[in-house]
């Protein structure tokens, strides 16, 4: 048990394999003596998925721990600045067929809470147009800086839209050149175990044998670690989120001075949703649906609609379509002996509020940061990650629902079994009855490391026509904040106002930066 912890291996690249790699290997560079080698095993055979496009703005702090630039990213990943959701056609009701679930929270949310002050007035206003200046610099199509604003600094947070591929292609880059991760390529044919039943290392079909201390089970879907050797299975969320299945495609603009979305744009369809994210030289648009509501035909059918009312001028001939089953769900344990599971193959449910890549950061961060520097200790980090994992997938499931449980739209039985409450999650089905008394806050969300805090649950809500049922019960308190709450929704229209002046398009920022990493 005293057994030092010297080695890492990741098996498996990708994004998340990469990430990973960076994160561990930059962590790990400042502890002088205790530092460990890192090593990266990545099949030669295997494509990236590069479903999703888009980050959090947690994505900027990783990048800055493991040393990358914002203007290399521009630069080498066609990327451009992504501030929140835009979801359209989700709600079914006619006053909010639309609706913006921003990164910034609402002005003075950690004493203020607006979602009461925002229903005394009947919602007459937009609930994010109320609360925040980033919804209208959204609508706007502008970005969240200026122009000559530092690398990761901001007016109003913001995320990224990157190339998937070119990304993982970038971290590679950088890890082995600049953080000294060792790269191996080859496909693991067998995994060699211990006496004690930790893995030992992992058998490559050129004949290599690769050992190590603690490995890193990053081969998607496959899970030939944490599934395939230690038989953890995938604990299936079919029964609360229903897609299964999503059709891509990469569509270039009809213009190369188009204007760039600042947001990804979430349209709901009949069954189930597309997804449009706005990159500096092209779109990369999907339908994520479910198998048991659309037969595949049907499915494709909706998307290259939808390509035809969104990008004219583009030859949809031309484009190439590509079909991506999975299996909503996640490992019923994350991290066995010495062996941890990041990316898709802890799992995955789908791509709506882009909570692939935080899982991905938030589970390499934790590597990084708690290394173990023994096998004693590892089995104690092993059960707190597990603990923090096992949480952060139940409350992602519980959000994602949350999208889909209070819609009305009747147009077809996707949507009506979405909003039957056998299908939700037993704290939606008591959050959602809370809520009717009073809005959700600091109480609904209240750990630290929340992944989604109170107020999305509020943009969500409020923004899907969710009213509640009771009103609100006044106090003194609340007479005395109502009139700070007015101060703060005119400050937050005033600051709008500025910002709409001041802000270039997505587009400006994207080419100035380009330019500035060039030259």
């Amino acid at each position: 048990m005293d057994q030092p912890i010297q080695k890492i291996v990741i098996v498996g690249g990708g994004t998340a394999g990469w990430i990973t790699a960076g994160m561990v290997a930059a962590e790990s560079s400042g502890r002088g003596d205790t530092a460990v080698e890192v090593v990266l095993v990545e099949s030669p055979d295997i494509p990236i998925v590069g479903v999703g496009e888009g980050t959090w703005p947690s994505m900027r702090t990783t990048l800055q721990r493991i040393g990358l630039s914002e203007d290399a990213l521009v630069r080498e990943c066609d990327a451009s600045f992504k501030q929140g959701t835009r979801f359209r056609d989700w709600s079914g009701r006619g006053e909010s067929a639309e609706y913006i679930h921003p990164f910034s929270l609402p002005a003075d949310y950690a004493e203020l809470n607006p979602a009461i002050f925002w229903l005394e007035h009947r919602g007459r206003t937009a609930y994010a147009d109320l609360v925040t200046p980033q919804a209208r610099v959204i609508k706007m199509g502008l970005a969240p800086k200026q122009v000559n604003a530092p690398q990761y600094a901001f007016t109003v947070n913001y995320g990224y839209h990157f190339d998937a591929g070119k990304f993982a292609a970038l971290l590679h880059r950088h890890a082995v050149d600049k953080l000294e991760v060792r790269y191996i390529s080859g496909n693991v044919q067998r995994i060699e175990s211990c006496p004690d039943g930790d893995v030992a290392a992992v058998l490559l079909d050129s004949g290599e044998r690769v050992d190590g201390d603690l490995f890193v089970d990053c081969t998607g879907q496959k899970a030939l670690l944490i599934g395939g050797h230690f038989g953890r299975r995938l604990v299936s969320l079919k029964d609360v989120l229903f897609n299964d299945k999503a059709i891509a495609v990469q569509a270039p603009y009809a213009d190369p001075d188009d204007p760039i979305a600042s947001a990804t744009v979430a349209t709901a369809q009949p069954h189930g949703w597309i997804w449009d994210i706005g990159l500096g030289s092209r779109r990369g648009i999907g339908y994520v649906h479910s198998s048991a509501h659309a037969d595949e035909d049907t499915a494709l059918s909706v998307l290259k609609q939808y390509l035809e009312e969104t990008a004219p001028g583009v030859d949809l001939g031309r484009l190439s379509y590509r079909t991506i089953p999975f299996e909503p769900g996640c490992r019923e344990t994350f991290w066995v002996r010495n062996c941890v599971a990041v990316g898709l193959s802890a799992g995955f449910i789908e791509p709506l509020e882009a909570s692939a890549l935080v899982l991905i950061e938030q589970s390499a961060a934790i590597i990084g940061e708690q290394l173990p520097r023994n096998r004693e200790i590892m089995d104690i980090v092993a059960d707190r990650f597990n603990a923090k994992m096992r949480y952060h997938w139940e409350r992602i499931a519980e959000f994602l629902k949350l999208h889909y449980a209070t819609s009305v739209r009747e147009d077809s039985d996707y949507w009506k079994e979405n909003r039957e409450q056998v299908s939700w999650p037993e704290s939606l089905r008591q959050r959602m009855t809370l809520w009717q008394q009073q809005p959700p806050w600091h109480d609904d969300a209240p750990r630290m490391d929340e992944l989604f805090p109170s107020a999305s649950y509020q943009y969500v809500l409020y923004g899907m026509g969710f009213r509640p049922r009771y009103a609100l019960a006044g106090n003194a308190r609340h007479e005395r904040m109502r009139k700070r709450a007015d101060d703060v929704f005119h400050g937050t229209q005033m600051k709008a106002q500025q910002m709409a002046r001041l802000l270039p398009s997505t587009r400006e920022l994207v080419g100035a930066v380009a330019r500035r990493a060039a030259g």
